[in-house]
């Protein structure tokens, strides 16, 4: 280190001490806090609970390492997680659930018993039934059906698990997508990104254990929520990478800041952080410690692994990737990448699937059919990239959106739309889920014969998220979280494995 990096590096030092050594509010608080007042504060906090307040979920918690890789509490044939999720919700009439019957009812009036008592976003009177805009084919030895807006999936079917009847109970979009991710409609839970990394760490220390990677022009509805840690520790929230330009925003030094300087300034910043920890025992100090020497780190890992650039020839052309742009098929490829370098959790957003019919992009016979085509490609290639190098049975492969869509046509006071779309429809949609010990070529569950509701094997998000963590090696009732003074869990009070698709 040079003699002007060593003086700067006792600037920031000193500085830092100075500040520490005034009286702060914060410093007073503390001391004068006495009798009742200070009791009752102590109450207070202890209901809000910390990471030292017992732990039902038995994890080995190092508060300063909190990504160092654990084992769950009992064998998961997944280590790692991508999920997949559409954005808008797909229409599963258009891809995966075909119906000849409502094909039959194309054009005729909605009969009012599918009206009554139901929850629409946007239909309005007397909507007319819309049969299938695809054509479809069985596929594969498991004879699978899916339409021809994915062709190159339709290869793979044999390698996946699909779930034909999910149901919710939020036909909004961010409401859904909370649920999907983090077992509750509203704001404040972690998402299950952020459950996974808590109770099993990462196997790459020089990148974050949970990574977003968003596409389609804008972010889900939910909005960074959806990958927020909640009550759990900060260091457990998504970090969100990109998939063109630097990986993260000011990963690079600054010009005139050499790596040792660098070096110093964090060290010196965490040893400050140290003082305060010492001091208060917050353990979100030490969360921020260890984000201060992650992101140190990741300025030599991310901007390797983030970079498409140096993949062979053939991996580009099997991925329709486009190096320089931000786009899905670039980030399927990340992470792929990602998860070969032992990070934990993978997840994709991909915006735009609202196919309501108000516009050309919106419809099911344009923007659909655009959309598939933007994913069809990559992710085909991921499952068989992933099977190639051995990872899929290790890799739990998840796709989906928030929820499913009506097998009416949508109109808006009364009034249909030019272009043909659905309606958001809680009732039924398709999931499905590959690799990490699932069933290879399986279907479970059955909609009705126009494709409206469940009629067997019903599941929910709390069913999926139940059946990840047990892939992973969790009981999903068991691992929970003290918050407020009762254990919270990722599956709330509901969820049950889905036994029938693990292999």
């Amino acid at each position: 280190m040079t003699r002007d990096e060593l003086n700067a590096y006792r600037l920031v030092k000193e500085a830092r001490e100075a500040q520490l050594s005034g009286l702060t509010r914060r410093h007073f608080l503390k001391e004068s806090a006495m009798g009742l007042g200070a009791l009752a504060m102590g109450s207070l906090l202890g209901s809000c609970g910390n990471l030292f307040s017992g732990n039902p979920a038995k994890i080995a918690y190092d508060p300063a390492h909190p990504l160092l890789p654990k084992s769950p509490p009992f064998p998961g044939k997944a280590k790692s997680v991508i999920y997949l999720h559409m954005a808008g919700a797909p229409s599963q009439l258009e891809l995966f659930d075909y119906k000849p019957e409502l094909m039959k009812m194309d054009g005729q009036d909605c009969p009012p018993s599918l009206l009554a008592g139901k929850k629409f976003a946007f239909i309005t009177g007397v909507p007319k039934m819309l049969g299938p805009q695809a054509s479809f084919a069985k596929y594969g030895q498991s004879a699978a059906l899916v339409s021809e807006n994915l062709p190159h999936f339709s290869t793979l079917v044999d390698e996946v698990s699909f779930l034909k009847a999910v149901k919710t109970d939020q036909f909004n979009h961010a409401p859904a997508q909370l649920l999907v991710h983090t077992g509750s409609p509203r704001l404040g839970r972690p998402s299950m990104g952020s459950w996974v990394t808590y109770g099993l760490g990462t196997e790459n220390q020089n990148l974050p254990g949970y990574v977003v990677l968003t596409s389609g022009g804008s972010f889900p509805d939910a909005g960074k929520s959806v990958w927020g840690s909640g009550f759990l520790p900060s260091v457990y929230q998504g970090v969100q990478c990109r998939s063109e330009g630097d990986p993260v925003l000011f990963i690079k030094d600054p010009d005139g800041m050499s790596r040792d300087l660098r070096k110093a300034s964090i060290q010196a910043i965490n040893e400050a952080n140290e003082q305060q920890y010492q001091e208060y025992n917050d353990p979100e100090i030490l969360s921020r410690i260890a984000q201060y020497e992650m992101a140190y780190r990741m300025q030599i890992s991310a901007p390797e692994v983030m970079n498409i650039n140096e993949e062979p020839a053939y991996i580009h052309e099997m991925y329709g990737t486009r190096p320089g742009e931000a786009c899905f098929a670039n980030n399927v490829l990340l992470a792929r990448k990602l998860v070969e370098k032992g990070v934990r959790y993978v997840q994709l957003f991909d915006w735009g699937w609202d196919a309501h019919g108000d516009s050309p992009k919106n419809s099911l016979n344009i923007g659909l059919k655009n959309k598939c085509r933007s994913i069809d490609k990559p992710i085909t290639a991921l499952l068989l990239d992933l099977k190639q190098r051995g990872l899929l049975e290790e890799t739990l492969v998840v796709w989906g959106g928030e929820f499913g869509r009506t097998p009416m046509m949508e109109n808006r006071n009364g009034a249909q739309n030019p272009f043909k779309g659905r309606d958001h429809h809680t009732e039924a949609f398709t999931i499905w889920m590959a690799g990490g010990g699932i069933k290879k070529g399986f279907t479970h569950g059955e909609t009705d014969e126009i494709g409206y509701s469940a009629i067997s094997g019903k599941v929910d998000a709390f069913d999926i998220q139940a059946t990840i963590l047990n892939q992973l090696g969790f009981n999903h009732e068991q691992f929970t979280y003290p918050f407020q003074g009762r254990p919270f869990r990722l599956t709330d009070v509901g969820g049950k494995v889905i036994q029938e698709i693990i292999a």
